[in-house]
């Protein structure tokens, strides 16, 4: 919580603190001039006297009006700040960090840290530089005053300030841990409704439309349930507060009321007290909320406090090496004895990988589900950082220069075809935002998309929905495609990306980048043996192990893994 208090501004902190000081007096000072009011001019008919005083009383209630004004302004001000500030941290913590700890928190979770539990904090660092300053000095000033009025008086708060406190402990114990629980509640609450949401074609698909929606009912209710039961313990506080403010009130009537009739007090010093009592309890109900909202407040401290305090595990070195090539050398992959066991697992995901290209060559990765293609080729752009050897570009081991530099030299399409909200031509212009026109329809017919745009009734800026929901899967790959085919690069990492092309648009698109692309190395990650038969380099890898490595002639006599994978998707007449 210190951490995240640490980044409020300390001059706004002062303003806010200087405002509030001047309002408190201003409205401390208040009852005492209606006490005047009463006690020296109704009481005596000094007509000119109750002018005086109540000129004077609205030139105190201006400046309370301006100071509550002038402190609301940098509290609303610098709470707001502070939330922006937060939202941009962690949005950039996640973006710079490894995929591991991406990984570690999962998408709802960090949603949930970036909306709710940063306006949590927001709400309650503005009650924190209205109500928290406000409080403690209204309640000692106006005790103070209290006091002045009637030393004899102030004995009703022996009774009732003990009988708040209790009641304020007792609604703090109660409701504190279920605010902490809520935070949790609105993860999983999340979490299964951005499952329902992004999973809603496999839903309808199994027919389990009625299943996710008990999963929701279950999350939602659980959620409500807690979220009823905490608001109901703190809605029992204002009504039993009011009732001991009631009775503080016929208390100090009664007991006023016997003294003004003896002559030992005043009728202005009695109302006076009475308003300084209503202040000294609607300070200590003031301090109640905020008690009551600070837990909920650490608890979203801490949650956020986490991601900003994970440890980078990819970390930029402090002499970096350059990645460039040398005058006339061409660009190169090494992978030097590489193993990689992601985080917490048991067994490696990769183990012992060794191999080299150069540029104007294709290396394919072929092996079953799970055998480790994706990672391996997770790995090139430093998205995980390897167990043991080295994974080289252009002469350089990825972990001696800048991750930014390394990226520039990679152009990667990952397995699930991802475009952005905007025109066709803002999602290719990713790769490169200086790209022309003419770049871009290159790429479109490399990528064998060129076709399809061009049909489109705006062409390249044909609008795009989220996540390119308007276009078909064969679409959206090659769009992915085209888009890492714009930005010029040492190495292009194809992850599983021709999957959703038919054989005949597969082989031209390869066919089209052996023709164009042949000054950069071509990793291809496919299933289909079709899709890796005319690569240079072939890496079959077999539960993370490299099982065969060779051209397809040499693979399909000497690896039986090869050949299996053979075998089950050609007929013998088939094989080449």
């Amino acid at each position: 919580m210190k951490a995240i208090f640490k980044r409020i501004g300390k001059t706004a902190i002062i303003m806010a603190v200087l405002f509030m000081i001047v309002q408190v007096f201003s409205d401390l000072y208040l009852p005492t001039l209606t006490s005047d009011i009463i006690n020296k001019g109704v009481a005596k008919g000094d007509i000119d006297y109750i002018w005086q005083v109540g000129f004077k009383m609205m030139g105190f209630s201006v400046i309370s009006i301006i100071a509550a004004i002038g402190n609301t302004y940098f509290a609303s001000r610098e709470s707001q700040k502070l939330g922006k500030k937060l939202r941009s941290d962690i949005y950039k913590k996640v973006e710079y960090s490894s995929n591991d700890q991406f990984d570690r928190f999962g998408t709802a979770s960090l949603i949930t840290r970036t909306t709710n539990d940063v306006n949590q904090i927001q709400m309650v660092v503005q009650m924190f530089l209205r109500m928290m300053i406000n409080a403690p000095i209204m309640l000692i000033g106006a005790s103070v005053m209290a006091y002045s009025k009637d030393a004899k008086l102030t004995g009703v708060f022996l009774v009732t300030v003990p009988i708040m406190a209790l009641i304020m402990g007792i609604t703090m114990f109660f409701a504190v841990p279920l605010f902490k629980s809520m935070q949790k509640k609105t993860d999983r609450l999340n979490l299964v409704f951005r499952e329902g949401l992004t999973g809603v074609r496999v839903v309808r698909a199994f027919n389990r439309s009625n299943y996710e929606a008990k999963r929701f009912d279950d999350a939602n209710q659980d959620f409500t349930q807690t979220s009823i039961k905490v608001n109901t313990i703190v809605s029992f506080l204002l009504p039993v507060v009011t009732l001991v403010m009631s009775v503080t009130n016929v208390a100090i009537i009664w007991y006023g009321g016997h003294y003004v009739s003896t002559m030992d007090l005043e009728v202005g010093n009695l109302i006076s007290f009475m308003t300084y009592a209503m202040q000294i309890l609607v300070s200590f109900m003031m301090l109640a909320m905020i008690f009551v909202f600070i837990p909920r407040a650490q608890a979203s401290a801490a949650r956020i406090q986490e991601i900003l305090e994970v440890e980078d595990t990819i970390n930029d070195p402090k002499t970096k090496t350059p990645f460039k090539k040398e005058r006339n050398q061409k660009g190169t992959l090494h992978f030097d004895h590489v193993s990689y066991r992601y985080h917490e697992a048991e067994n490696s995901a990769l183990e012992d990988i060794d191999f080299e290209s150069h540029a104007g060559q294709t290396v394919a990765i072929i092996g079953g589900t799970g055998s480790g293609k994706s990672t391996l080729v997770n790995l090139i752009p430093r998205f995980y950082d390897v167990e043991k050897g080295s994974v080289n570009v252009n002469g350089t081991d990825v972990k001696q220069g800048l991750q930014h530099e390394l990226r520039t030299h990679i152009g990667f399409v990952p397995q699930k075809a991802m475009l952005f909200t905007g025109t066709i031509r803002e999602n290719l212009q990713y790769g490169d935002k200086e790209a022309t026109d003419a770049e871009i329809w290159k790429a479109l017919e490399i990528a064998q998309a060129k076709s399809f745009v061009e049909g489109l009734e705006k062409g390249l800026d044909s609008y795009v929905e989220q996540g390119g929901g308007n276009f078909s899967g064969g679409q959206k790959q090659r769009l992915c495609i085209a888009r890492a085919l714009v930005k010029k690069t040492d190495i292009y990492i194809f992850d599983d990306s021709f999957s959703a092309l038919d054989f005949k648009t597969d082989a031209q698109l390869r066919k089209a980048l052996k023709e164009n692309v042949n000054d950069a190395v071509i990793v291809i990650v496919a299933q289909r043996i079709s899709t890796v038969v005319d690569a240079d380099l072939i890496l079959v890898l077999d539960e993370g192990k490299l099982v065969g490595k060779g051209t397809h002639t040499e693979l399909k006599e000497n690896c039986e893994t090869y050949q299996e994978i053979i075998n089950s998707q050609l007929r013998k007449e088939e094989i080449a």
